[in-house]
This record gives C-alpha cells, structure tokens and sequence, in this order.
C-alpha cells in the first residue's frame, strides 16, 4: 500500500505546490489517488495557513477529500507539535464533525495513548508512530488497537535511516498489525526501496521530500507518486 503524504508541515514557501487549503488537498489526493495512492495523509490548517486540529480546520479538508475522492481513506496527524497539550488534542478529536479514517499518534509524545483512545471512541482508526526502540517498548505497553505501525525513521543519512529501521522492525511485537516503513530528507528514496524489499506499506509525498529518485526536484504530489509507483511501491 502506498499513502500520499501531501503536505505535513511544509510551506508554500519551501516548495510552491504544497497544499495549503482544503480544494488544494483533495485536488492533490484526487490526482495521487488517480495514479495509483491507496490513502491520503493530511495536515489540515486554519485560515491562517497554520497546522490545526480544530473542528473547523479537520471537518473542513475531510468533507472537501471525500468529496473528491470517495472511497479513498483519509488520514490527519495529530502530532504534538500542532497542539502540545495532550487534553486539548482529546477534546479536538472529540468535537470533529467529520473524522477522518484514520489518525497518525506518534507513541512517545504525552497523552499519546489518551488521543489513540479518544480517536477509536469516535470510530478513527489509529496509525502508532514509532521513532525509537523506546516508543518501541511503550507501545508493547498499549491496551489501544492499531490499525497500523508507522515505523518513522528520522535519521538524516540513508545508512543511519536503514540501520534504525532495522533495530525497530525487529523489537516490534509478532502478530501485530501492518508496518508502514518510511523516512525523511535523504533517506526517503532508500526507505521506499527497503520497503517494497520487505512487502511492507510506505508513503511518499512533499511532506516527507521535493526530490525524485535522480535528485531533481519534483514538481508535486503527483509526480513524487509516480516515481514511487514506477519503482514498485505499490
């Protein structure tokens, strides 16, 4: 499975095609999703262009992806770094009108396990991420279903990136539920390749890099989807 990632916490700055607006986003993940995505993931913003988790921001980009994409399962982050307060990220899962289908918890962060139950109360399905062999060892420690693992590697250097993801696939418990295997910066394209080796899930997307396989700069989603499809991710 692969999983468009569209747009993170990137800006318009840093590469001209990020999404931004809740038309932008399903514009992308209709376009991604016509080339072969399984899923989308988001980060809906406010009017201000800024990552949020309110109501207003997440029912927004929802309703606007399903929309353009039915059928296609949307995704939002709830990561710390939007709302560091983990009651305040609990009461703003609550009060969505239209949840996504699923959510990204990063394991390590306070409350993580707080925001995974109060997603699955309101029928989102939860993504763990793990960064580390510690978040490794807490999320052993969950009694919150997962409808998947985010293995998130965050080493700059492919060769770091590669070495860590091995220390983490291995600590993961027997059983459990699908791996998604993906990195960041340089690391990207080696991870996408060690993750198509290993049958696992990935994503790609100007969240994670602006850069195809070559090192030119991609153009957008689109064009990062199809050379990740074009190289076996499927």
């Amino acid at each position: 499975m692969l999983k468009a990632c569209l747009n993170g916490s990137r800006s318009r700055a840093e590469h001209p095609a990020v999404p931004v607006t809740p038309a932008e986003l399903a514009a992308d993940a209709y376009r991604c999703a016509a080339l072969g995505a399984a899923a989308v993931h988001v980060h809906p913003r406010d009017a201000a262009g800024a990552e949020s988790l309110a109501p207003a921001a997440v029912d927004a980009a929802v309703a606007a992806l399903r929309a353009a994409c039915s059928g296609l399962p949307v995704g939002v982050s709830t990561g710390a770094w939007i709302e560091p307060d983990p009651a305040a990220r609990v009461a703003a899962v609550r009060a969505w009108q239209v949840p996504p289908d699923f959510a990204s918890v990063n394991v390590h962060e306070v409350g993580a396990e707080q925001v995974a139950a109060a997603l699955v109360e309101r029928g989102v399905a939860v993504e763990a991420g793990v960064w580390t062999l510690d978040a490794v060892r807490a999320y052993r420690g969950w009694r919150v279903p997962a409808l998947r693992v985010l293995v998130e590697c965050m080493a700059l250097d492919p060769a770091d990136a590669l070495v860590d993801a091995a220390g983490i696939l291995a600590a993961l418990p027997p059983g459990g539920p699908p791996v998604l295997l993906h990195a960041e910066g340089p690391a990207v394209w080696p991870m996408l390749a060690e993750a198509v080796g290993r049958g696992l899930d990935t994503r790609i997307g100007l969240e994670d890099t602006f850069v195809l396989p070559g090192g030119a700069q991609a153009a957008d989603n689109a064009a990062l989807v199809d050379a990740a499809l074009a190289g076996g991710a499927h």
